[in-house]
């Protein structure tokens, strides 16, 4: 998933792949009776070899331009001038394995539980055809993986943000794809991450309830809604503040009670203490001093990391808990919060 702070970026990106793939390019007349409707369905009739489908798609992924300037909503109206669309070249959708560094905390015949690093994602998706996880695990673990994942996505049961570190379980048997499936889908599994954040909470301790779903505004972010979408549950804990006359940042353990995509990085936006370096919720600028640390050192992902994962072997029906510390980024911009005064 495309997480790049400015749709300039993701053409950036895509540019780079014009090579293997091609371009479609229509032009909507001022005098056209289409003006004002809703650009994809426009478009699904100027490009009639692609489904409706298809071509939401690509429009999300900011695959289409007008004028020159990336649009990434179908639902925009549309304009007279001239659109272009990528059509990304095909891709061997079969994974290979790669033999990666990976860093195993447990791992038996039915399962495999590793502490992943920043910057690696946990299965092939757009814009990451390789050096997932799955890449990794495929070489380390050969045909043994769960296939219920489908071919993409071959024994994962849960994901973690390309720029989220920390512990994660896969399947290495069906038996044990299902039954960890069910325990996630139970809530039966315990969880906690690490978070770095812009101010503090109010209170030491809380609990977030809300329902999160994609953002109206925003396709690719989710966002808390008033109505639809599901409950999302985060209880947290607050460890340590950071500042002098007022908190300037703060480190927070977060339980999850519920496991949604975005889950702690929308909450504790929403608390109005997003996770420091956030490219996608971190709206606001921290205070200038976290700022000059952020800088200093080049710290540019999410603050968050997943420390803990705890849960029954599905099995053996032994009980299983995992810790890993903070990850060298972290720990620094952690210590280094802690020495500014």
């Amino acid at each position: 998933m495309t997480t790049s702070e400015d749709f300039d970026d993701e053409l950036d990106a895509l540019s780079e792949d014009v090579a293997e793939a091609h371009i479609l390019t229509t032009t909507i007349d001022a005098d056209s009776d289409d003006l004002g409707d809703r650009l994809d369905r426009v478009l699904a009739g100027h490009f009639p070899d692609l489904s409706r489908a298809r071509l939401q798609a690509l429009i999300g992924e900011g695959r289409l331009t007008f004028q020159g300037k990336v649009i990434s909503d179908g639902k925009h109206k549309a304009k007279a001038g001239d659109y272009s669309l990528i059509i990304p070249a095909p891709t061997n959708a079969t994974p290979e394995p790669q033999d990666l560094p990976l860093e195993i905390l447990f791992e038996d015949e039915h399962l495999i539980v590793v502490n992943k690093p920043v910057g690696m994602a946990a299965h092939p998706a757009p814009g990451t055809r390789d050096g997932t996880l799955v890449n990794a695990l495929l070489y380390h673990c050969g045909d043994s993986l769960s296939g219920i994942g489908g071919v993409l996505r071959p024994g994962i049961v849960h994901r973690l943000d390309k720029d989220t570190s920390g512990i994660l379980v896969a399947a290495k048997s069906d038996v044990a794809h299902r039954a960890l499936s069910e325990l996630f889908a139970r809530h039966d599994i315990d969880r906690e991450y690490r978070a770095v954040v812009r101010g503090s909470p109010k209170y030491m301790t809380g609990t977030v309830t809300t329902r999160l779903g994609r953002s109206h505004h925003d396709r690719k972010k989710m966002a808390v809604l008033r109505a639809g979408g599901r409950e999302a549950i985060t209880h947290y804990r607050l460890e340590e503040v950071f500042g002098d006359d007022k908190p300037l940042a703060a480190l927070l353990t977060c339980r999850l009670e519920t496991g949604r995509t975005h889950q702690i990085r929308v909450h504790m936006a929403h608390l109005g203490c997003p996770c420091l370096g956030d490219p996608v919720y971190g709206s606001g600028a921290p205070a200038k001093e976290v700022q000059a640390i952020l800088k200093e050192l080049d710290f540019n992902r999410q603050a968050l990391h997943a420390g803990l994962l705890g849960f029954v072997h599905p099995v053996t029906g032994e009980k299983l808990k995992f810790k890993a510390p903070l990850p060298d980024d972290m720990q620094e911009l952690v210590d280094a919060l802690a020495d500014m005064y």
